[in-house]
This record gives structure tokens, C-alpha cells and sequence, in this order.
């Protein structure tokens, strides 16, 4: 154990280099996950890495975690899903319309289509 007048030692360790016995003592730390401990440090190169903090009698350790970052565009956000380009949108509308002109039901019309794009395959 480490005496009061001594600072512990600090570490900076990835998860996954960890002893199983460790990786287990954070689990129970955090579990619920790490997002709400997380924290990003930032290096001077101006690479980052995200670390959650977990102290032991003896060290303090900054521990990595790896974590994946969406970096698409949020373009696909902002993409129209009802756009006619869709294939087979323009069919459907158009067999929706007969549908309600000609009183067909909601259900025989699902039928139908379903039979009529089975036979396409």
C-alpha cells in the first residue's frame, strides 16, 4: 500500500493490455460503460485518445479506450428517403392511387404488390 506522503505512481495503459483481473475491477466501476467518465486527451502532436480514470491502492491510472467515431458527413442526415429516385417508388405510388380509386382494401393491396415484386426476383 502506498504510504500517505508518497504520491502514487500515474499510468497511462490501453484497456486491452490490461491484466484480465484489472479490466474486470473497471468493469465493475463503470457498469454502465464508460461514456459518462470519459474524457479525451489531447497529445501535442494533435493526436487525441479517449481514457476513463481508475485508481488503485498502489497506481492511478489513465486507462485508453477505444472508441469509434462516426466522421461520416451528415449528409446522409439530410438525404430526402421519399425521393422518387428510390427504386420502385413511382410504382408503388401510382398502385397506392388505384388502390384507393378503385376501393381496393390496404391489405389486398400489400398482397398484390408483395406477389407482383416476388415475381420480379
Amino acid at each position: 500500500m502506498a504510504n500517505s506522503t508518497t504520491p502514487k505512481k500515474r499510468l497511462v495503459a490501453s484497456f486491452r493490455n490490461l491484466p484480465s483481473e484489472l479490466q474486470e475491477a473497471i468493469k465493475q466501476k463503470y457498469p454502465l460503460g464508460f461514456s459518462e467518465a470519459m474524457m479525451r486527451i489531447d497529445k501535442p502532436n494533435g493526436e487525441f485518445f479517449y481514457a476513463v480514470p481508475f485508481e488503485t491502492d498502489e497506481i492511478n491510472y489513465l486507462v485508453k479506450i477505444d472508441v469509434k467515431i462516426d466522421d461520416r458527413a451528415d449528409d446522409d442526415e439530410d438525404k430526402d428517403y421519399y425521393d422518387d429516385d428510390i427504386k420502385g417508388a413511382d410504382d408503388l405510388q401510382e398502385a397506392a392511387d388505384i388502390g384507393r380509386i378503385s376501393g381496393i382494401s390496404l391489405e389486398k393491396l400489400i398482397e398484390l404488390l408483395t406477389i407482383f415484386y416476388q415475381e420480379e426476383d
